[in-house]
């Protein structure tokens, strides 16, 4: 009941519409977005519909929503992400990668934003190697595009309060992983290219 009502107030204050069902609802999924802002796994996990909702993880930098209780509440309570160390020194304990897997494997679809950092400029850099080797450890899932627009101008970098402004969350038709011929460059190119498509609409 929580997380309805969070993912309503999120739609009802950014104006993000809840997306289609795309793809194959039994298949597992990870959903590729562009990132500019803190607000980003939010308003993607408040888009996606109800019935997938439940199951889905962000995966999200430890260092940011394990501050104050708000940020702990929400990533642990509320949308269960998966919070990743961003510092290396930090990963000594724990692979950022079978955490995921291991997630996957427990049923989860996965949020993830493989640029790693948020765009200073609004533009989408390039992405990062993460998605390339999950999914090729994991050949059966969908991958769903997805842009998010306005984010960044709702909630800048360094800013603490939103901006009453209009988000919106475009998702496309799953694109398929990477082919065991395909190489690891030409696979992040075509995937960044699915979510760039996506900017145009």
């Amino acid at each position: 009941m929580i997380r309805r009502i969070l993912a309503f107030l999120v739609r009802l204050t950014t104006g993000v519409r809840t997306a289609p069902e795309l793809g194959e609802i039994h298949k597992r999924r990870i959903y590729l977005a562009n990132h500019s802002s803190h607000l980003d796994a939010l308003v993607l996990w408040s888009a996606i519909p109800t019935l997938r909702r439940h199951a889905t993880r962000p995966v999200a930098a430890a260092e940011y929503w394990q501050k104050g209780r708000l940020r702990r509440w929400l990533a642990t309570r509320a949308f269960n992400a998966i919070l990743i160390p961003r510092h290396l020194a930090n990963m000594r304990d724990e692979d950022p990668l079978e955490k995921m897997l291991a997630a996957i494997d427990n049923g989860a679809d996965l949020i993830l934003f493989p640029e790693g950092t948020r765009s200073k400029d609004g533009g989408i850099g390039p992405f990062k190697s993460g998605i390339y080797h999950l999914a090729s450890k994991r050949t059966e899932l969908e991958l769903i595009p997805v842009f998010l627009e306005n984010l960044g101008r709702i909630l800048p970098k360094g800013e603490l309060l939103p901006l009453p402004l209009i988000a919106r969350a475009t998702f496309g038709h799953p694109i398929s992983g990477p082919d065991p011929t395909e190489p690891k460059t030409d696979f992040l190119a075509r995937a960044r290219d699915a979510v760039v498509q996506l900017s145009a609409n």
